[in-house]
């Protein structure tokens, strides 16, 4: 049967023979064994780097849509009559208004023998508005985002479902 337990000082295949401590002992006794035992560690490091999987691009796509823009424009007309009186007055009148009519009176002073203020003339001016629905065409641009990711094989993979056409989908 073979010897379970191997003699420390026997040599194996490509070894130097170890002194172990029986045979320091089994020798001079004057004579001091040394032996150095190596310690070993071990230790780990643990870090992270930075590792691009993939790139990705992304643009802007402007669609222009036409559209009627709807708007409510006002326009005044201004009519004047001159409306002849002729009639001699003390005073003044003052610039009255008589339901959408406003009145200037319009004043001369004539040299008579004696001085006499006439009433020549009024100014009778009176306003109309009319309310006007305008349609215009008007170009809207709009924009929208494509997302584009480029795996690491070079091929582009659109985010975006729909295929993009010369035409805008309707909004």
């Amino acid at each position: 049967m073979a010897d379970l337990i191997p003699n420390p000082s026997t040599r194996l295949d490509n070894q130097e023979p170890v002194p172990v401590l029986d045979d320091a002992l089994r020798s001079d006794p004057r004579t001091i064994a040394e032996e150095v035992i190596p310690v070993v560690e071990e230790s780990a490091t643990i870090g992270k780097r930075e590792v691009v999987t993939e790139h990705v691009r992304v643009r802007t796509v402007t669609d222009t849509v036409e559209e009627l823009a709807h708007a409510s424009v006002q326009r005044e007309d201004v009519e004047v009559t001159r409306v002849p009186i002729g009639r001699v007055v003390d005073t003044a009148p003052e610039i009255r208004t008589d339901g959408d009519v406003t009145i200037v009176p319009v004043l001369e002073e004539v040299l008579v023998v004696t001085k006499q203020l006439v009433l020549k003339e009024e100014l009778h001016i009176r306003r109309s508005i009319e309310t006007e629905t305008v349609e215009m065409p008007v170009t809207l641009r709009k924009q929208r985002a494509i997302v584009e990711r480029e795996p690491s094989d070079g091929a582009a993979v659109d985010d975006e479902a729909e295929p993009e056409t010369d035409n805008p989908p309707p909004r």
